[in-house]
């Protein structure tokens, strides 16, 4: 059974949908969701600029966090900082230091277009990861 389910959220309705899934795995067996939330930056001239702000990759975890406790599962978050381009690799290395036994993630992000062109976080992550993924859609 799962002990250590990763939650990747990005504020998005796919992400949202991929909340109950692990809050559920969680509950089954005794375990609990590690709540990931990639805060993405990127640079230009040799400067760093961010994404989003501290506050709002803050409150992504928490409303997520809420909703978990809500559910009956235990919880807790983890605020990643990556370049811009490298969030399934960051998903899946701070999965691995959490020792998590699956990754969770929604079909789609914030991103469609990019991802329609690029591949999708959620495609990436389940070729780079080290546990199963569970993909909600």
């Amino acid at each position: 059974m799962f002990k250590t389910i990763a939650l990747a959220v990005d504020g998005s309705d796919h992400a949202h949908r991929a909340v109950p899934v692990a809050a559920e795995l969680a509950k089954l067996g005794g375990g609990k969701v590690i709540v990931l939330h990639v805060r993405e930056h990127d640079r230009a001239r040799g400067q760093a600029w961010e994404l989003e702000t501290e506050d709002e990759a803050n409150a992504v975890v928490k409303r997520t966090l809420d909703e978990i406790k809500k559910s009956g599962a235990t919880g807790e978050g983890d605020v990643i900082r990556a370049l811009h381009g490298t969030v399934a690799q960051a998903l899946v290395e701070s999965a691995r230091d959490h020792k998590a036994d699956t990754l969770v993630v929604g079909s789609r992000g914030l991103s469609d277009m990019a991802g329609m062109v690029l591949g999708s976080v959620a495609h990436k992550v389940i070729h780079l990861s080290h546990v199963p993924v569970i993909v909600a859609r």
